[in-house]
């Protein structure tokens, strides 16, 4: 009994030390439980436009906990290694320069971050004549030496042939996706005749885009001799126009224009409604004449670079520079449009609110087009039955009360850009209302909703510009065919997406594009050397008709 009576007090040292253990651990862990303090909580968040640090990826900071439990564990173990992600490349493969101040335009080399890794690398060549251009650019930007010359060439009122520094001057048309096709494309064409591009910037577009040159600027000097290009003379039908000219026999493609008298500057009709003879610029004998000319002003709305691989003169050059045909836009568009800070910071702030966090971000376009209006029930049963038929997002469960979501597993965010709230309110109260089949929790987001398309609205196009970055960085893109909208997101994301097609006599919701190249709506059918019209189509194998069209005479490249 003595011995027994000894070992139980022998013992209570050993339970009053494992009961104060036990307490010790509670009040630790309670400390690590509780809430942060607000202000660290507001600290932790900023906007994005404040400084390139503001534009992170990562969560809003936490105090670090105590691993080891005020020293209740020992750190003789080892911690098992978690994979860190590699930082990716905000020079994008060499395409952009690193001489730019990186605050002053933090979407330049932040864009990156966001992406998916692209598995598109751009040819040594195409760096190549972009450092060259940008030297270019340099000589003969606004207010140069040279560029000064070109001007007094330009008042003259009549071309002397080209000069050392020559010129496309892009005008705009069309919404803000159509300004984007044109504009990419123009300076496809500047570069391949050695030509500096000038932008006539719209009111509706100033403060959008950072300066993509080193050095210099895009933009067209406010004491440019001509004013007003929203006029006549810069329209179908100008008198200065290159078709009307080759309509009145003033000029004509493979004339010598040596020794003729030549206008100061010749007017380029591309968009959607240009004749016959505006379509002429595409043809082979034409790009010698447009060598004579110092200044090109060129108006469009269409995305007329695969046109240009069809022009045989170019082809090594375009080999060259593209030896992968489905990356043009993909390229150059990354290399050219980077948005100011003022929209970075709605696309920052949108994209840390609502969609970093999610395992899987899925972007969603619809457009319904006035001139071709689809019924809003009809459409949204399109854009369900492709998310579900292709397995893009999970079916739910109808006959069901709605279970838990699986516990631990992050959302899959859904990002829906429309001019109508419609298709998102549906889509939101569909996994609102009821559980996936995969138990996947699904959280649906509309930035904007501006009922109608307001092109010459900055605010507008600010907005439409945001969610074009936004739906670049999904990791699947559901998209409307035809739509130039859809076409900047996926070019500049790299990705080839969904197309939801029209109603009408389709078997399928959508079509899975083959390129992410966009499409050039209204390409001539004219072949210059046979005098007459062909299947532009079949002439080389990497351009084809677009696959979201149903006429004919749409192009687009493939490799």
């Amino acid at each position: 009994m003595r011995d027994k009576l000894l070992g139980a007090a022998a013992a209570r040292p050993l339970l009053v030390v494992a009961a104060l253990t036990v307490v010790l651990l509670l009040i630790v862990l309670s400390g690590a439980t509780r809430n942060l303090p607000l202000d660290l909580l507001i600290r932790s968040y900023s906007a994005p436009e404040e400084g390139p640090q503001n534009c992170s990826l990562a969560s809003p900071i936490e105090p670090a906990k105590d691993k080891l439990l005020g020293g209740l564990l020992s750190p003789a173990f080892d911690e098992p290694s978690s994979p860190i992600e590699p930082a990716k490349d905000k020079l994008l493969g060499g395409l952009l320069s690193p001489a730019f101040d990186e605050p002053s335009c933090l979407s330049r080399y932040q864009s990156a971050q966001f992406w998916k890794s692209s598995n598109h690398t751009p040819s040594p060549y195409l760096l190549q004549k972009l450092r060259s251009y940008e030297a270019l650019h340099q000589r003969c930007g606004p207010h140069t030496d040279l560029y000064n010359k070109s001007i007094d060439q330009l008042r003259s009122n009549r071309s002397t042939g080209p000069l050392e520094c020559n010129y496309v001057v892009w005008l705009q048309s069309g919404g803000l996706g159509n300004r984007l096709m044109s504009l990419i494309s123009t300076f496809l064409y500047a570069i391949l005749n050695n030509r500096v591009l000038l932008l006539s910037v719209p009111d509706d577009l100033h403060d959008m885009f950072c300066e993509p040159f080193p050095g210099t600027s895009w933009a067209l000097p406010s004491d440019f001799p001509i004013k007003k290009f929203e006029t006549r003379d810069f329209y179908g039908g100008s008198p200065q126009s290159y078709g009307n000219l080759l309509k009145n026999k003033m000029l004509s493609n493979g004339m010598d224009a040596t020794h003729a008298s030549l206008p100061a500057y010749l007017y380029l009709h591309l968009t959607h409604d240009a004749d016959d003879s505006d379509k002429m610029f595409y043809c082979e004998d034409a790009q010698p004449l447009f060598q004579s000319f110092p200044w090109l002003f060129l108006r469009s709305n269409q995305y007329f670079a695969p046109s240009l691989f069809l022009v045989s003169q170019y082809n090594d050059e375009l080999q060259k520079l593209f030896p992968e045909k489905e990356a043009v836009f993909h390229h150059l568009g990354r290399y050219l449009l980077h948005p100011t800070n003022s929209v970075w910071g709605y696309v920052t702030r949108y994209y840390e609110a609502y969609l970093a966090n999610a395992k899987e971000r899925v972007g969603i376009q619809v457009r319904n087009f006035p001139n071709a209006p689809v019924k809003f029930e009809l459409m949204l049963d399109q854009v369900i039955n492709c998310t579900l038929k292709e397995k893009i997002l999970p079916d739910i469960k109808v006959e069901v009360p709605a279970n838990l979501t699986t516990s631990g597993v992050k959302p899959k965010a859904v990002l829906v850009t429309s001019l109508q709230t419609g298709y998102f309110e549906k889509l939101r109260n569909m996994y609102y209302e009821h559980s996936s089949t995969t138990g996947d929790a699904i959280g649906v987001y509309q930035p904007s909703h501006e009922e109608l398309q307001r092109t010459e609205n900055q605010n507008h196009n600010t907005k439409a510009l945001a969610e074009m970055y936004l739906l670049s960085f999904s990791d699947v893109l559901v998209t409307t065919a035809f739509s130039t909208f859809g076409y900047v997101a996926q070019g500049l994301g790299g990705l080839r997406p969904w197309m939801v097609l029209r109603p009408d006599n389709q078997n399928s919701p959508c079509r899975r594009a083959l390129s992410m190249e966009p499409c050039f709506h209204f390409a001539p059918a004219y072949d210059c050397k046979a005098g007459r019209n062909i299947d532009k189509g079949t002439v080389v194998p990497h351009v084809k008709h677009c696959e979201d069209l149903d006429f004919r005479w749409g192009l687009k490249l493939f490799d």
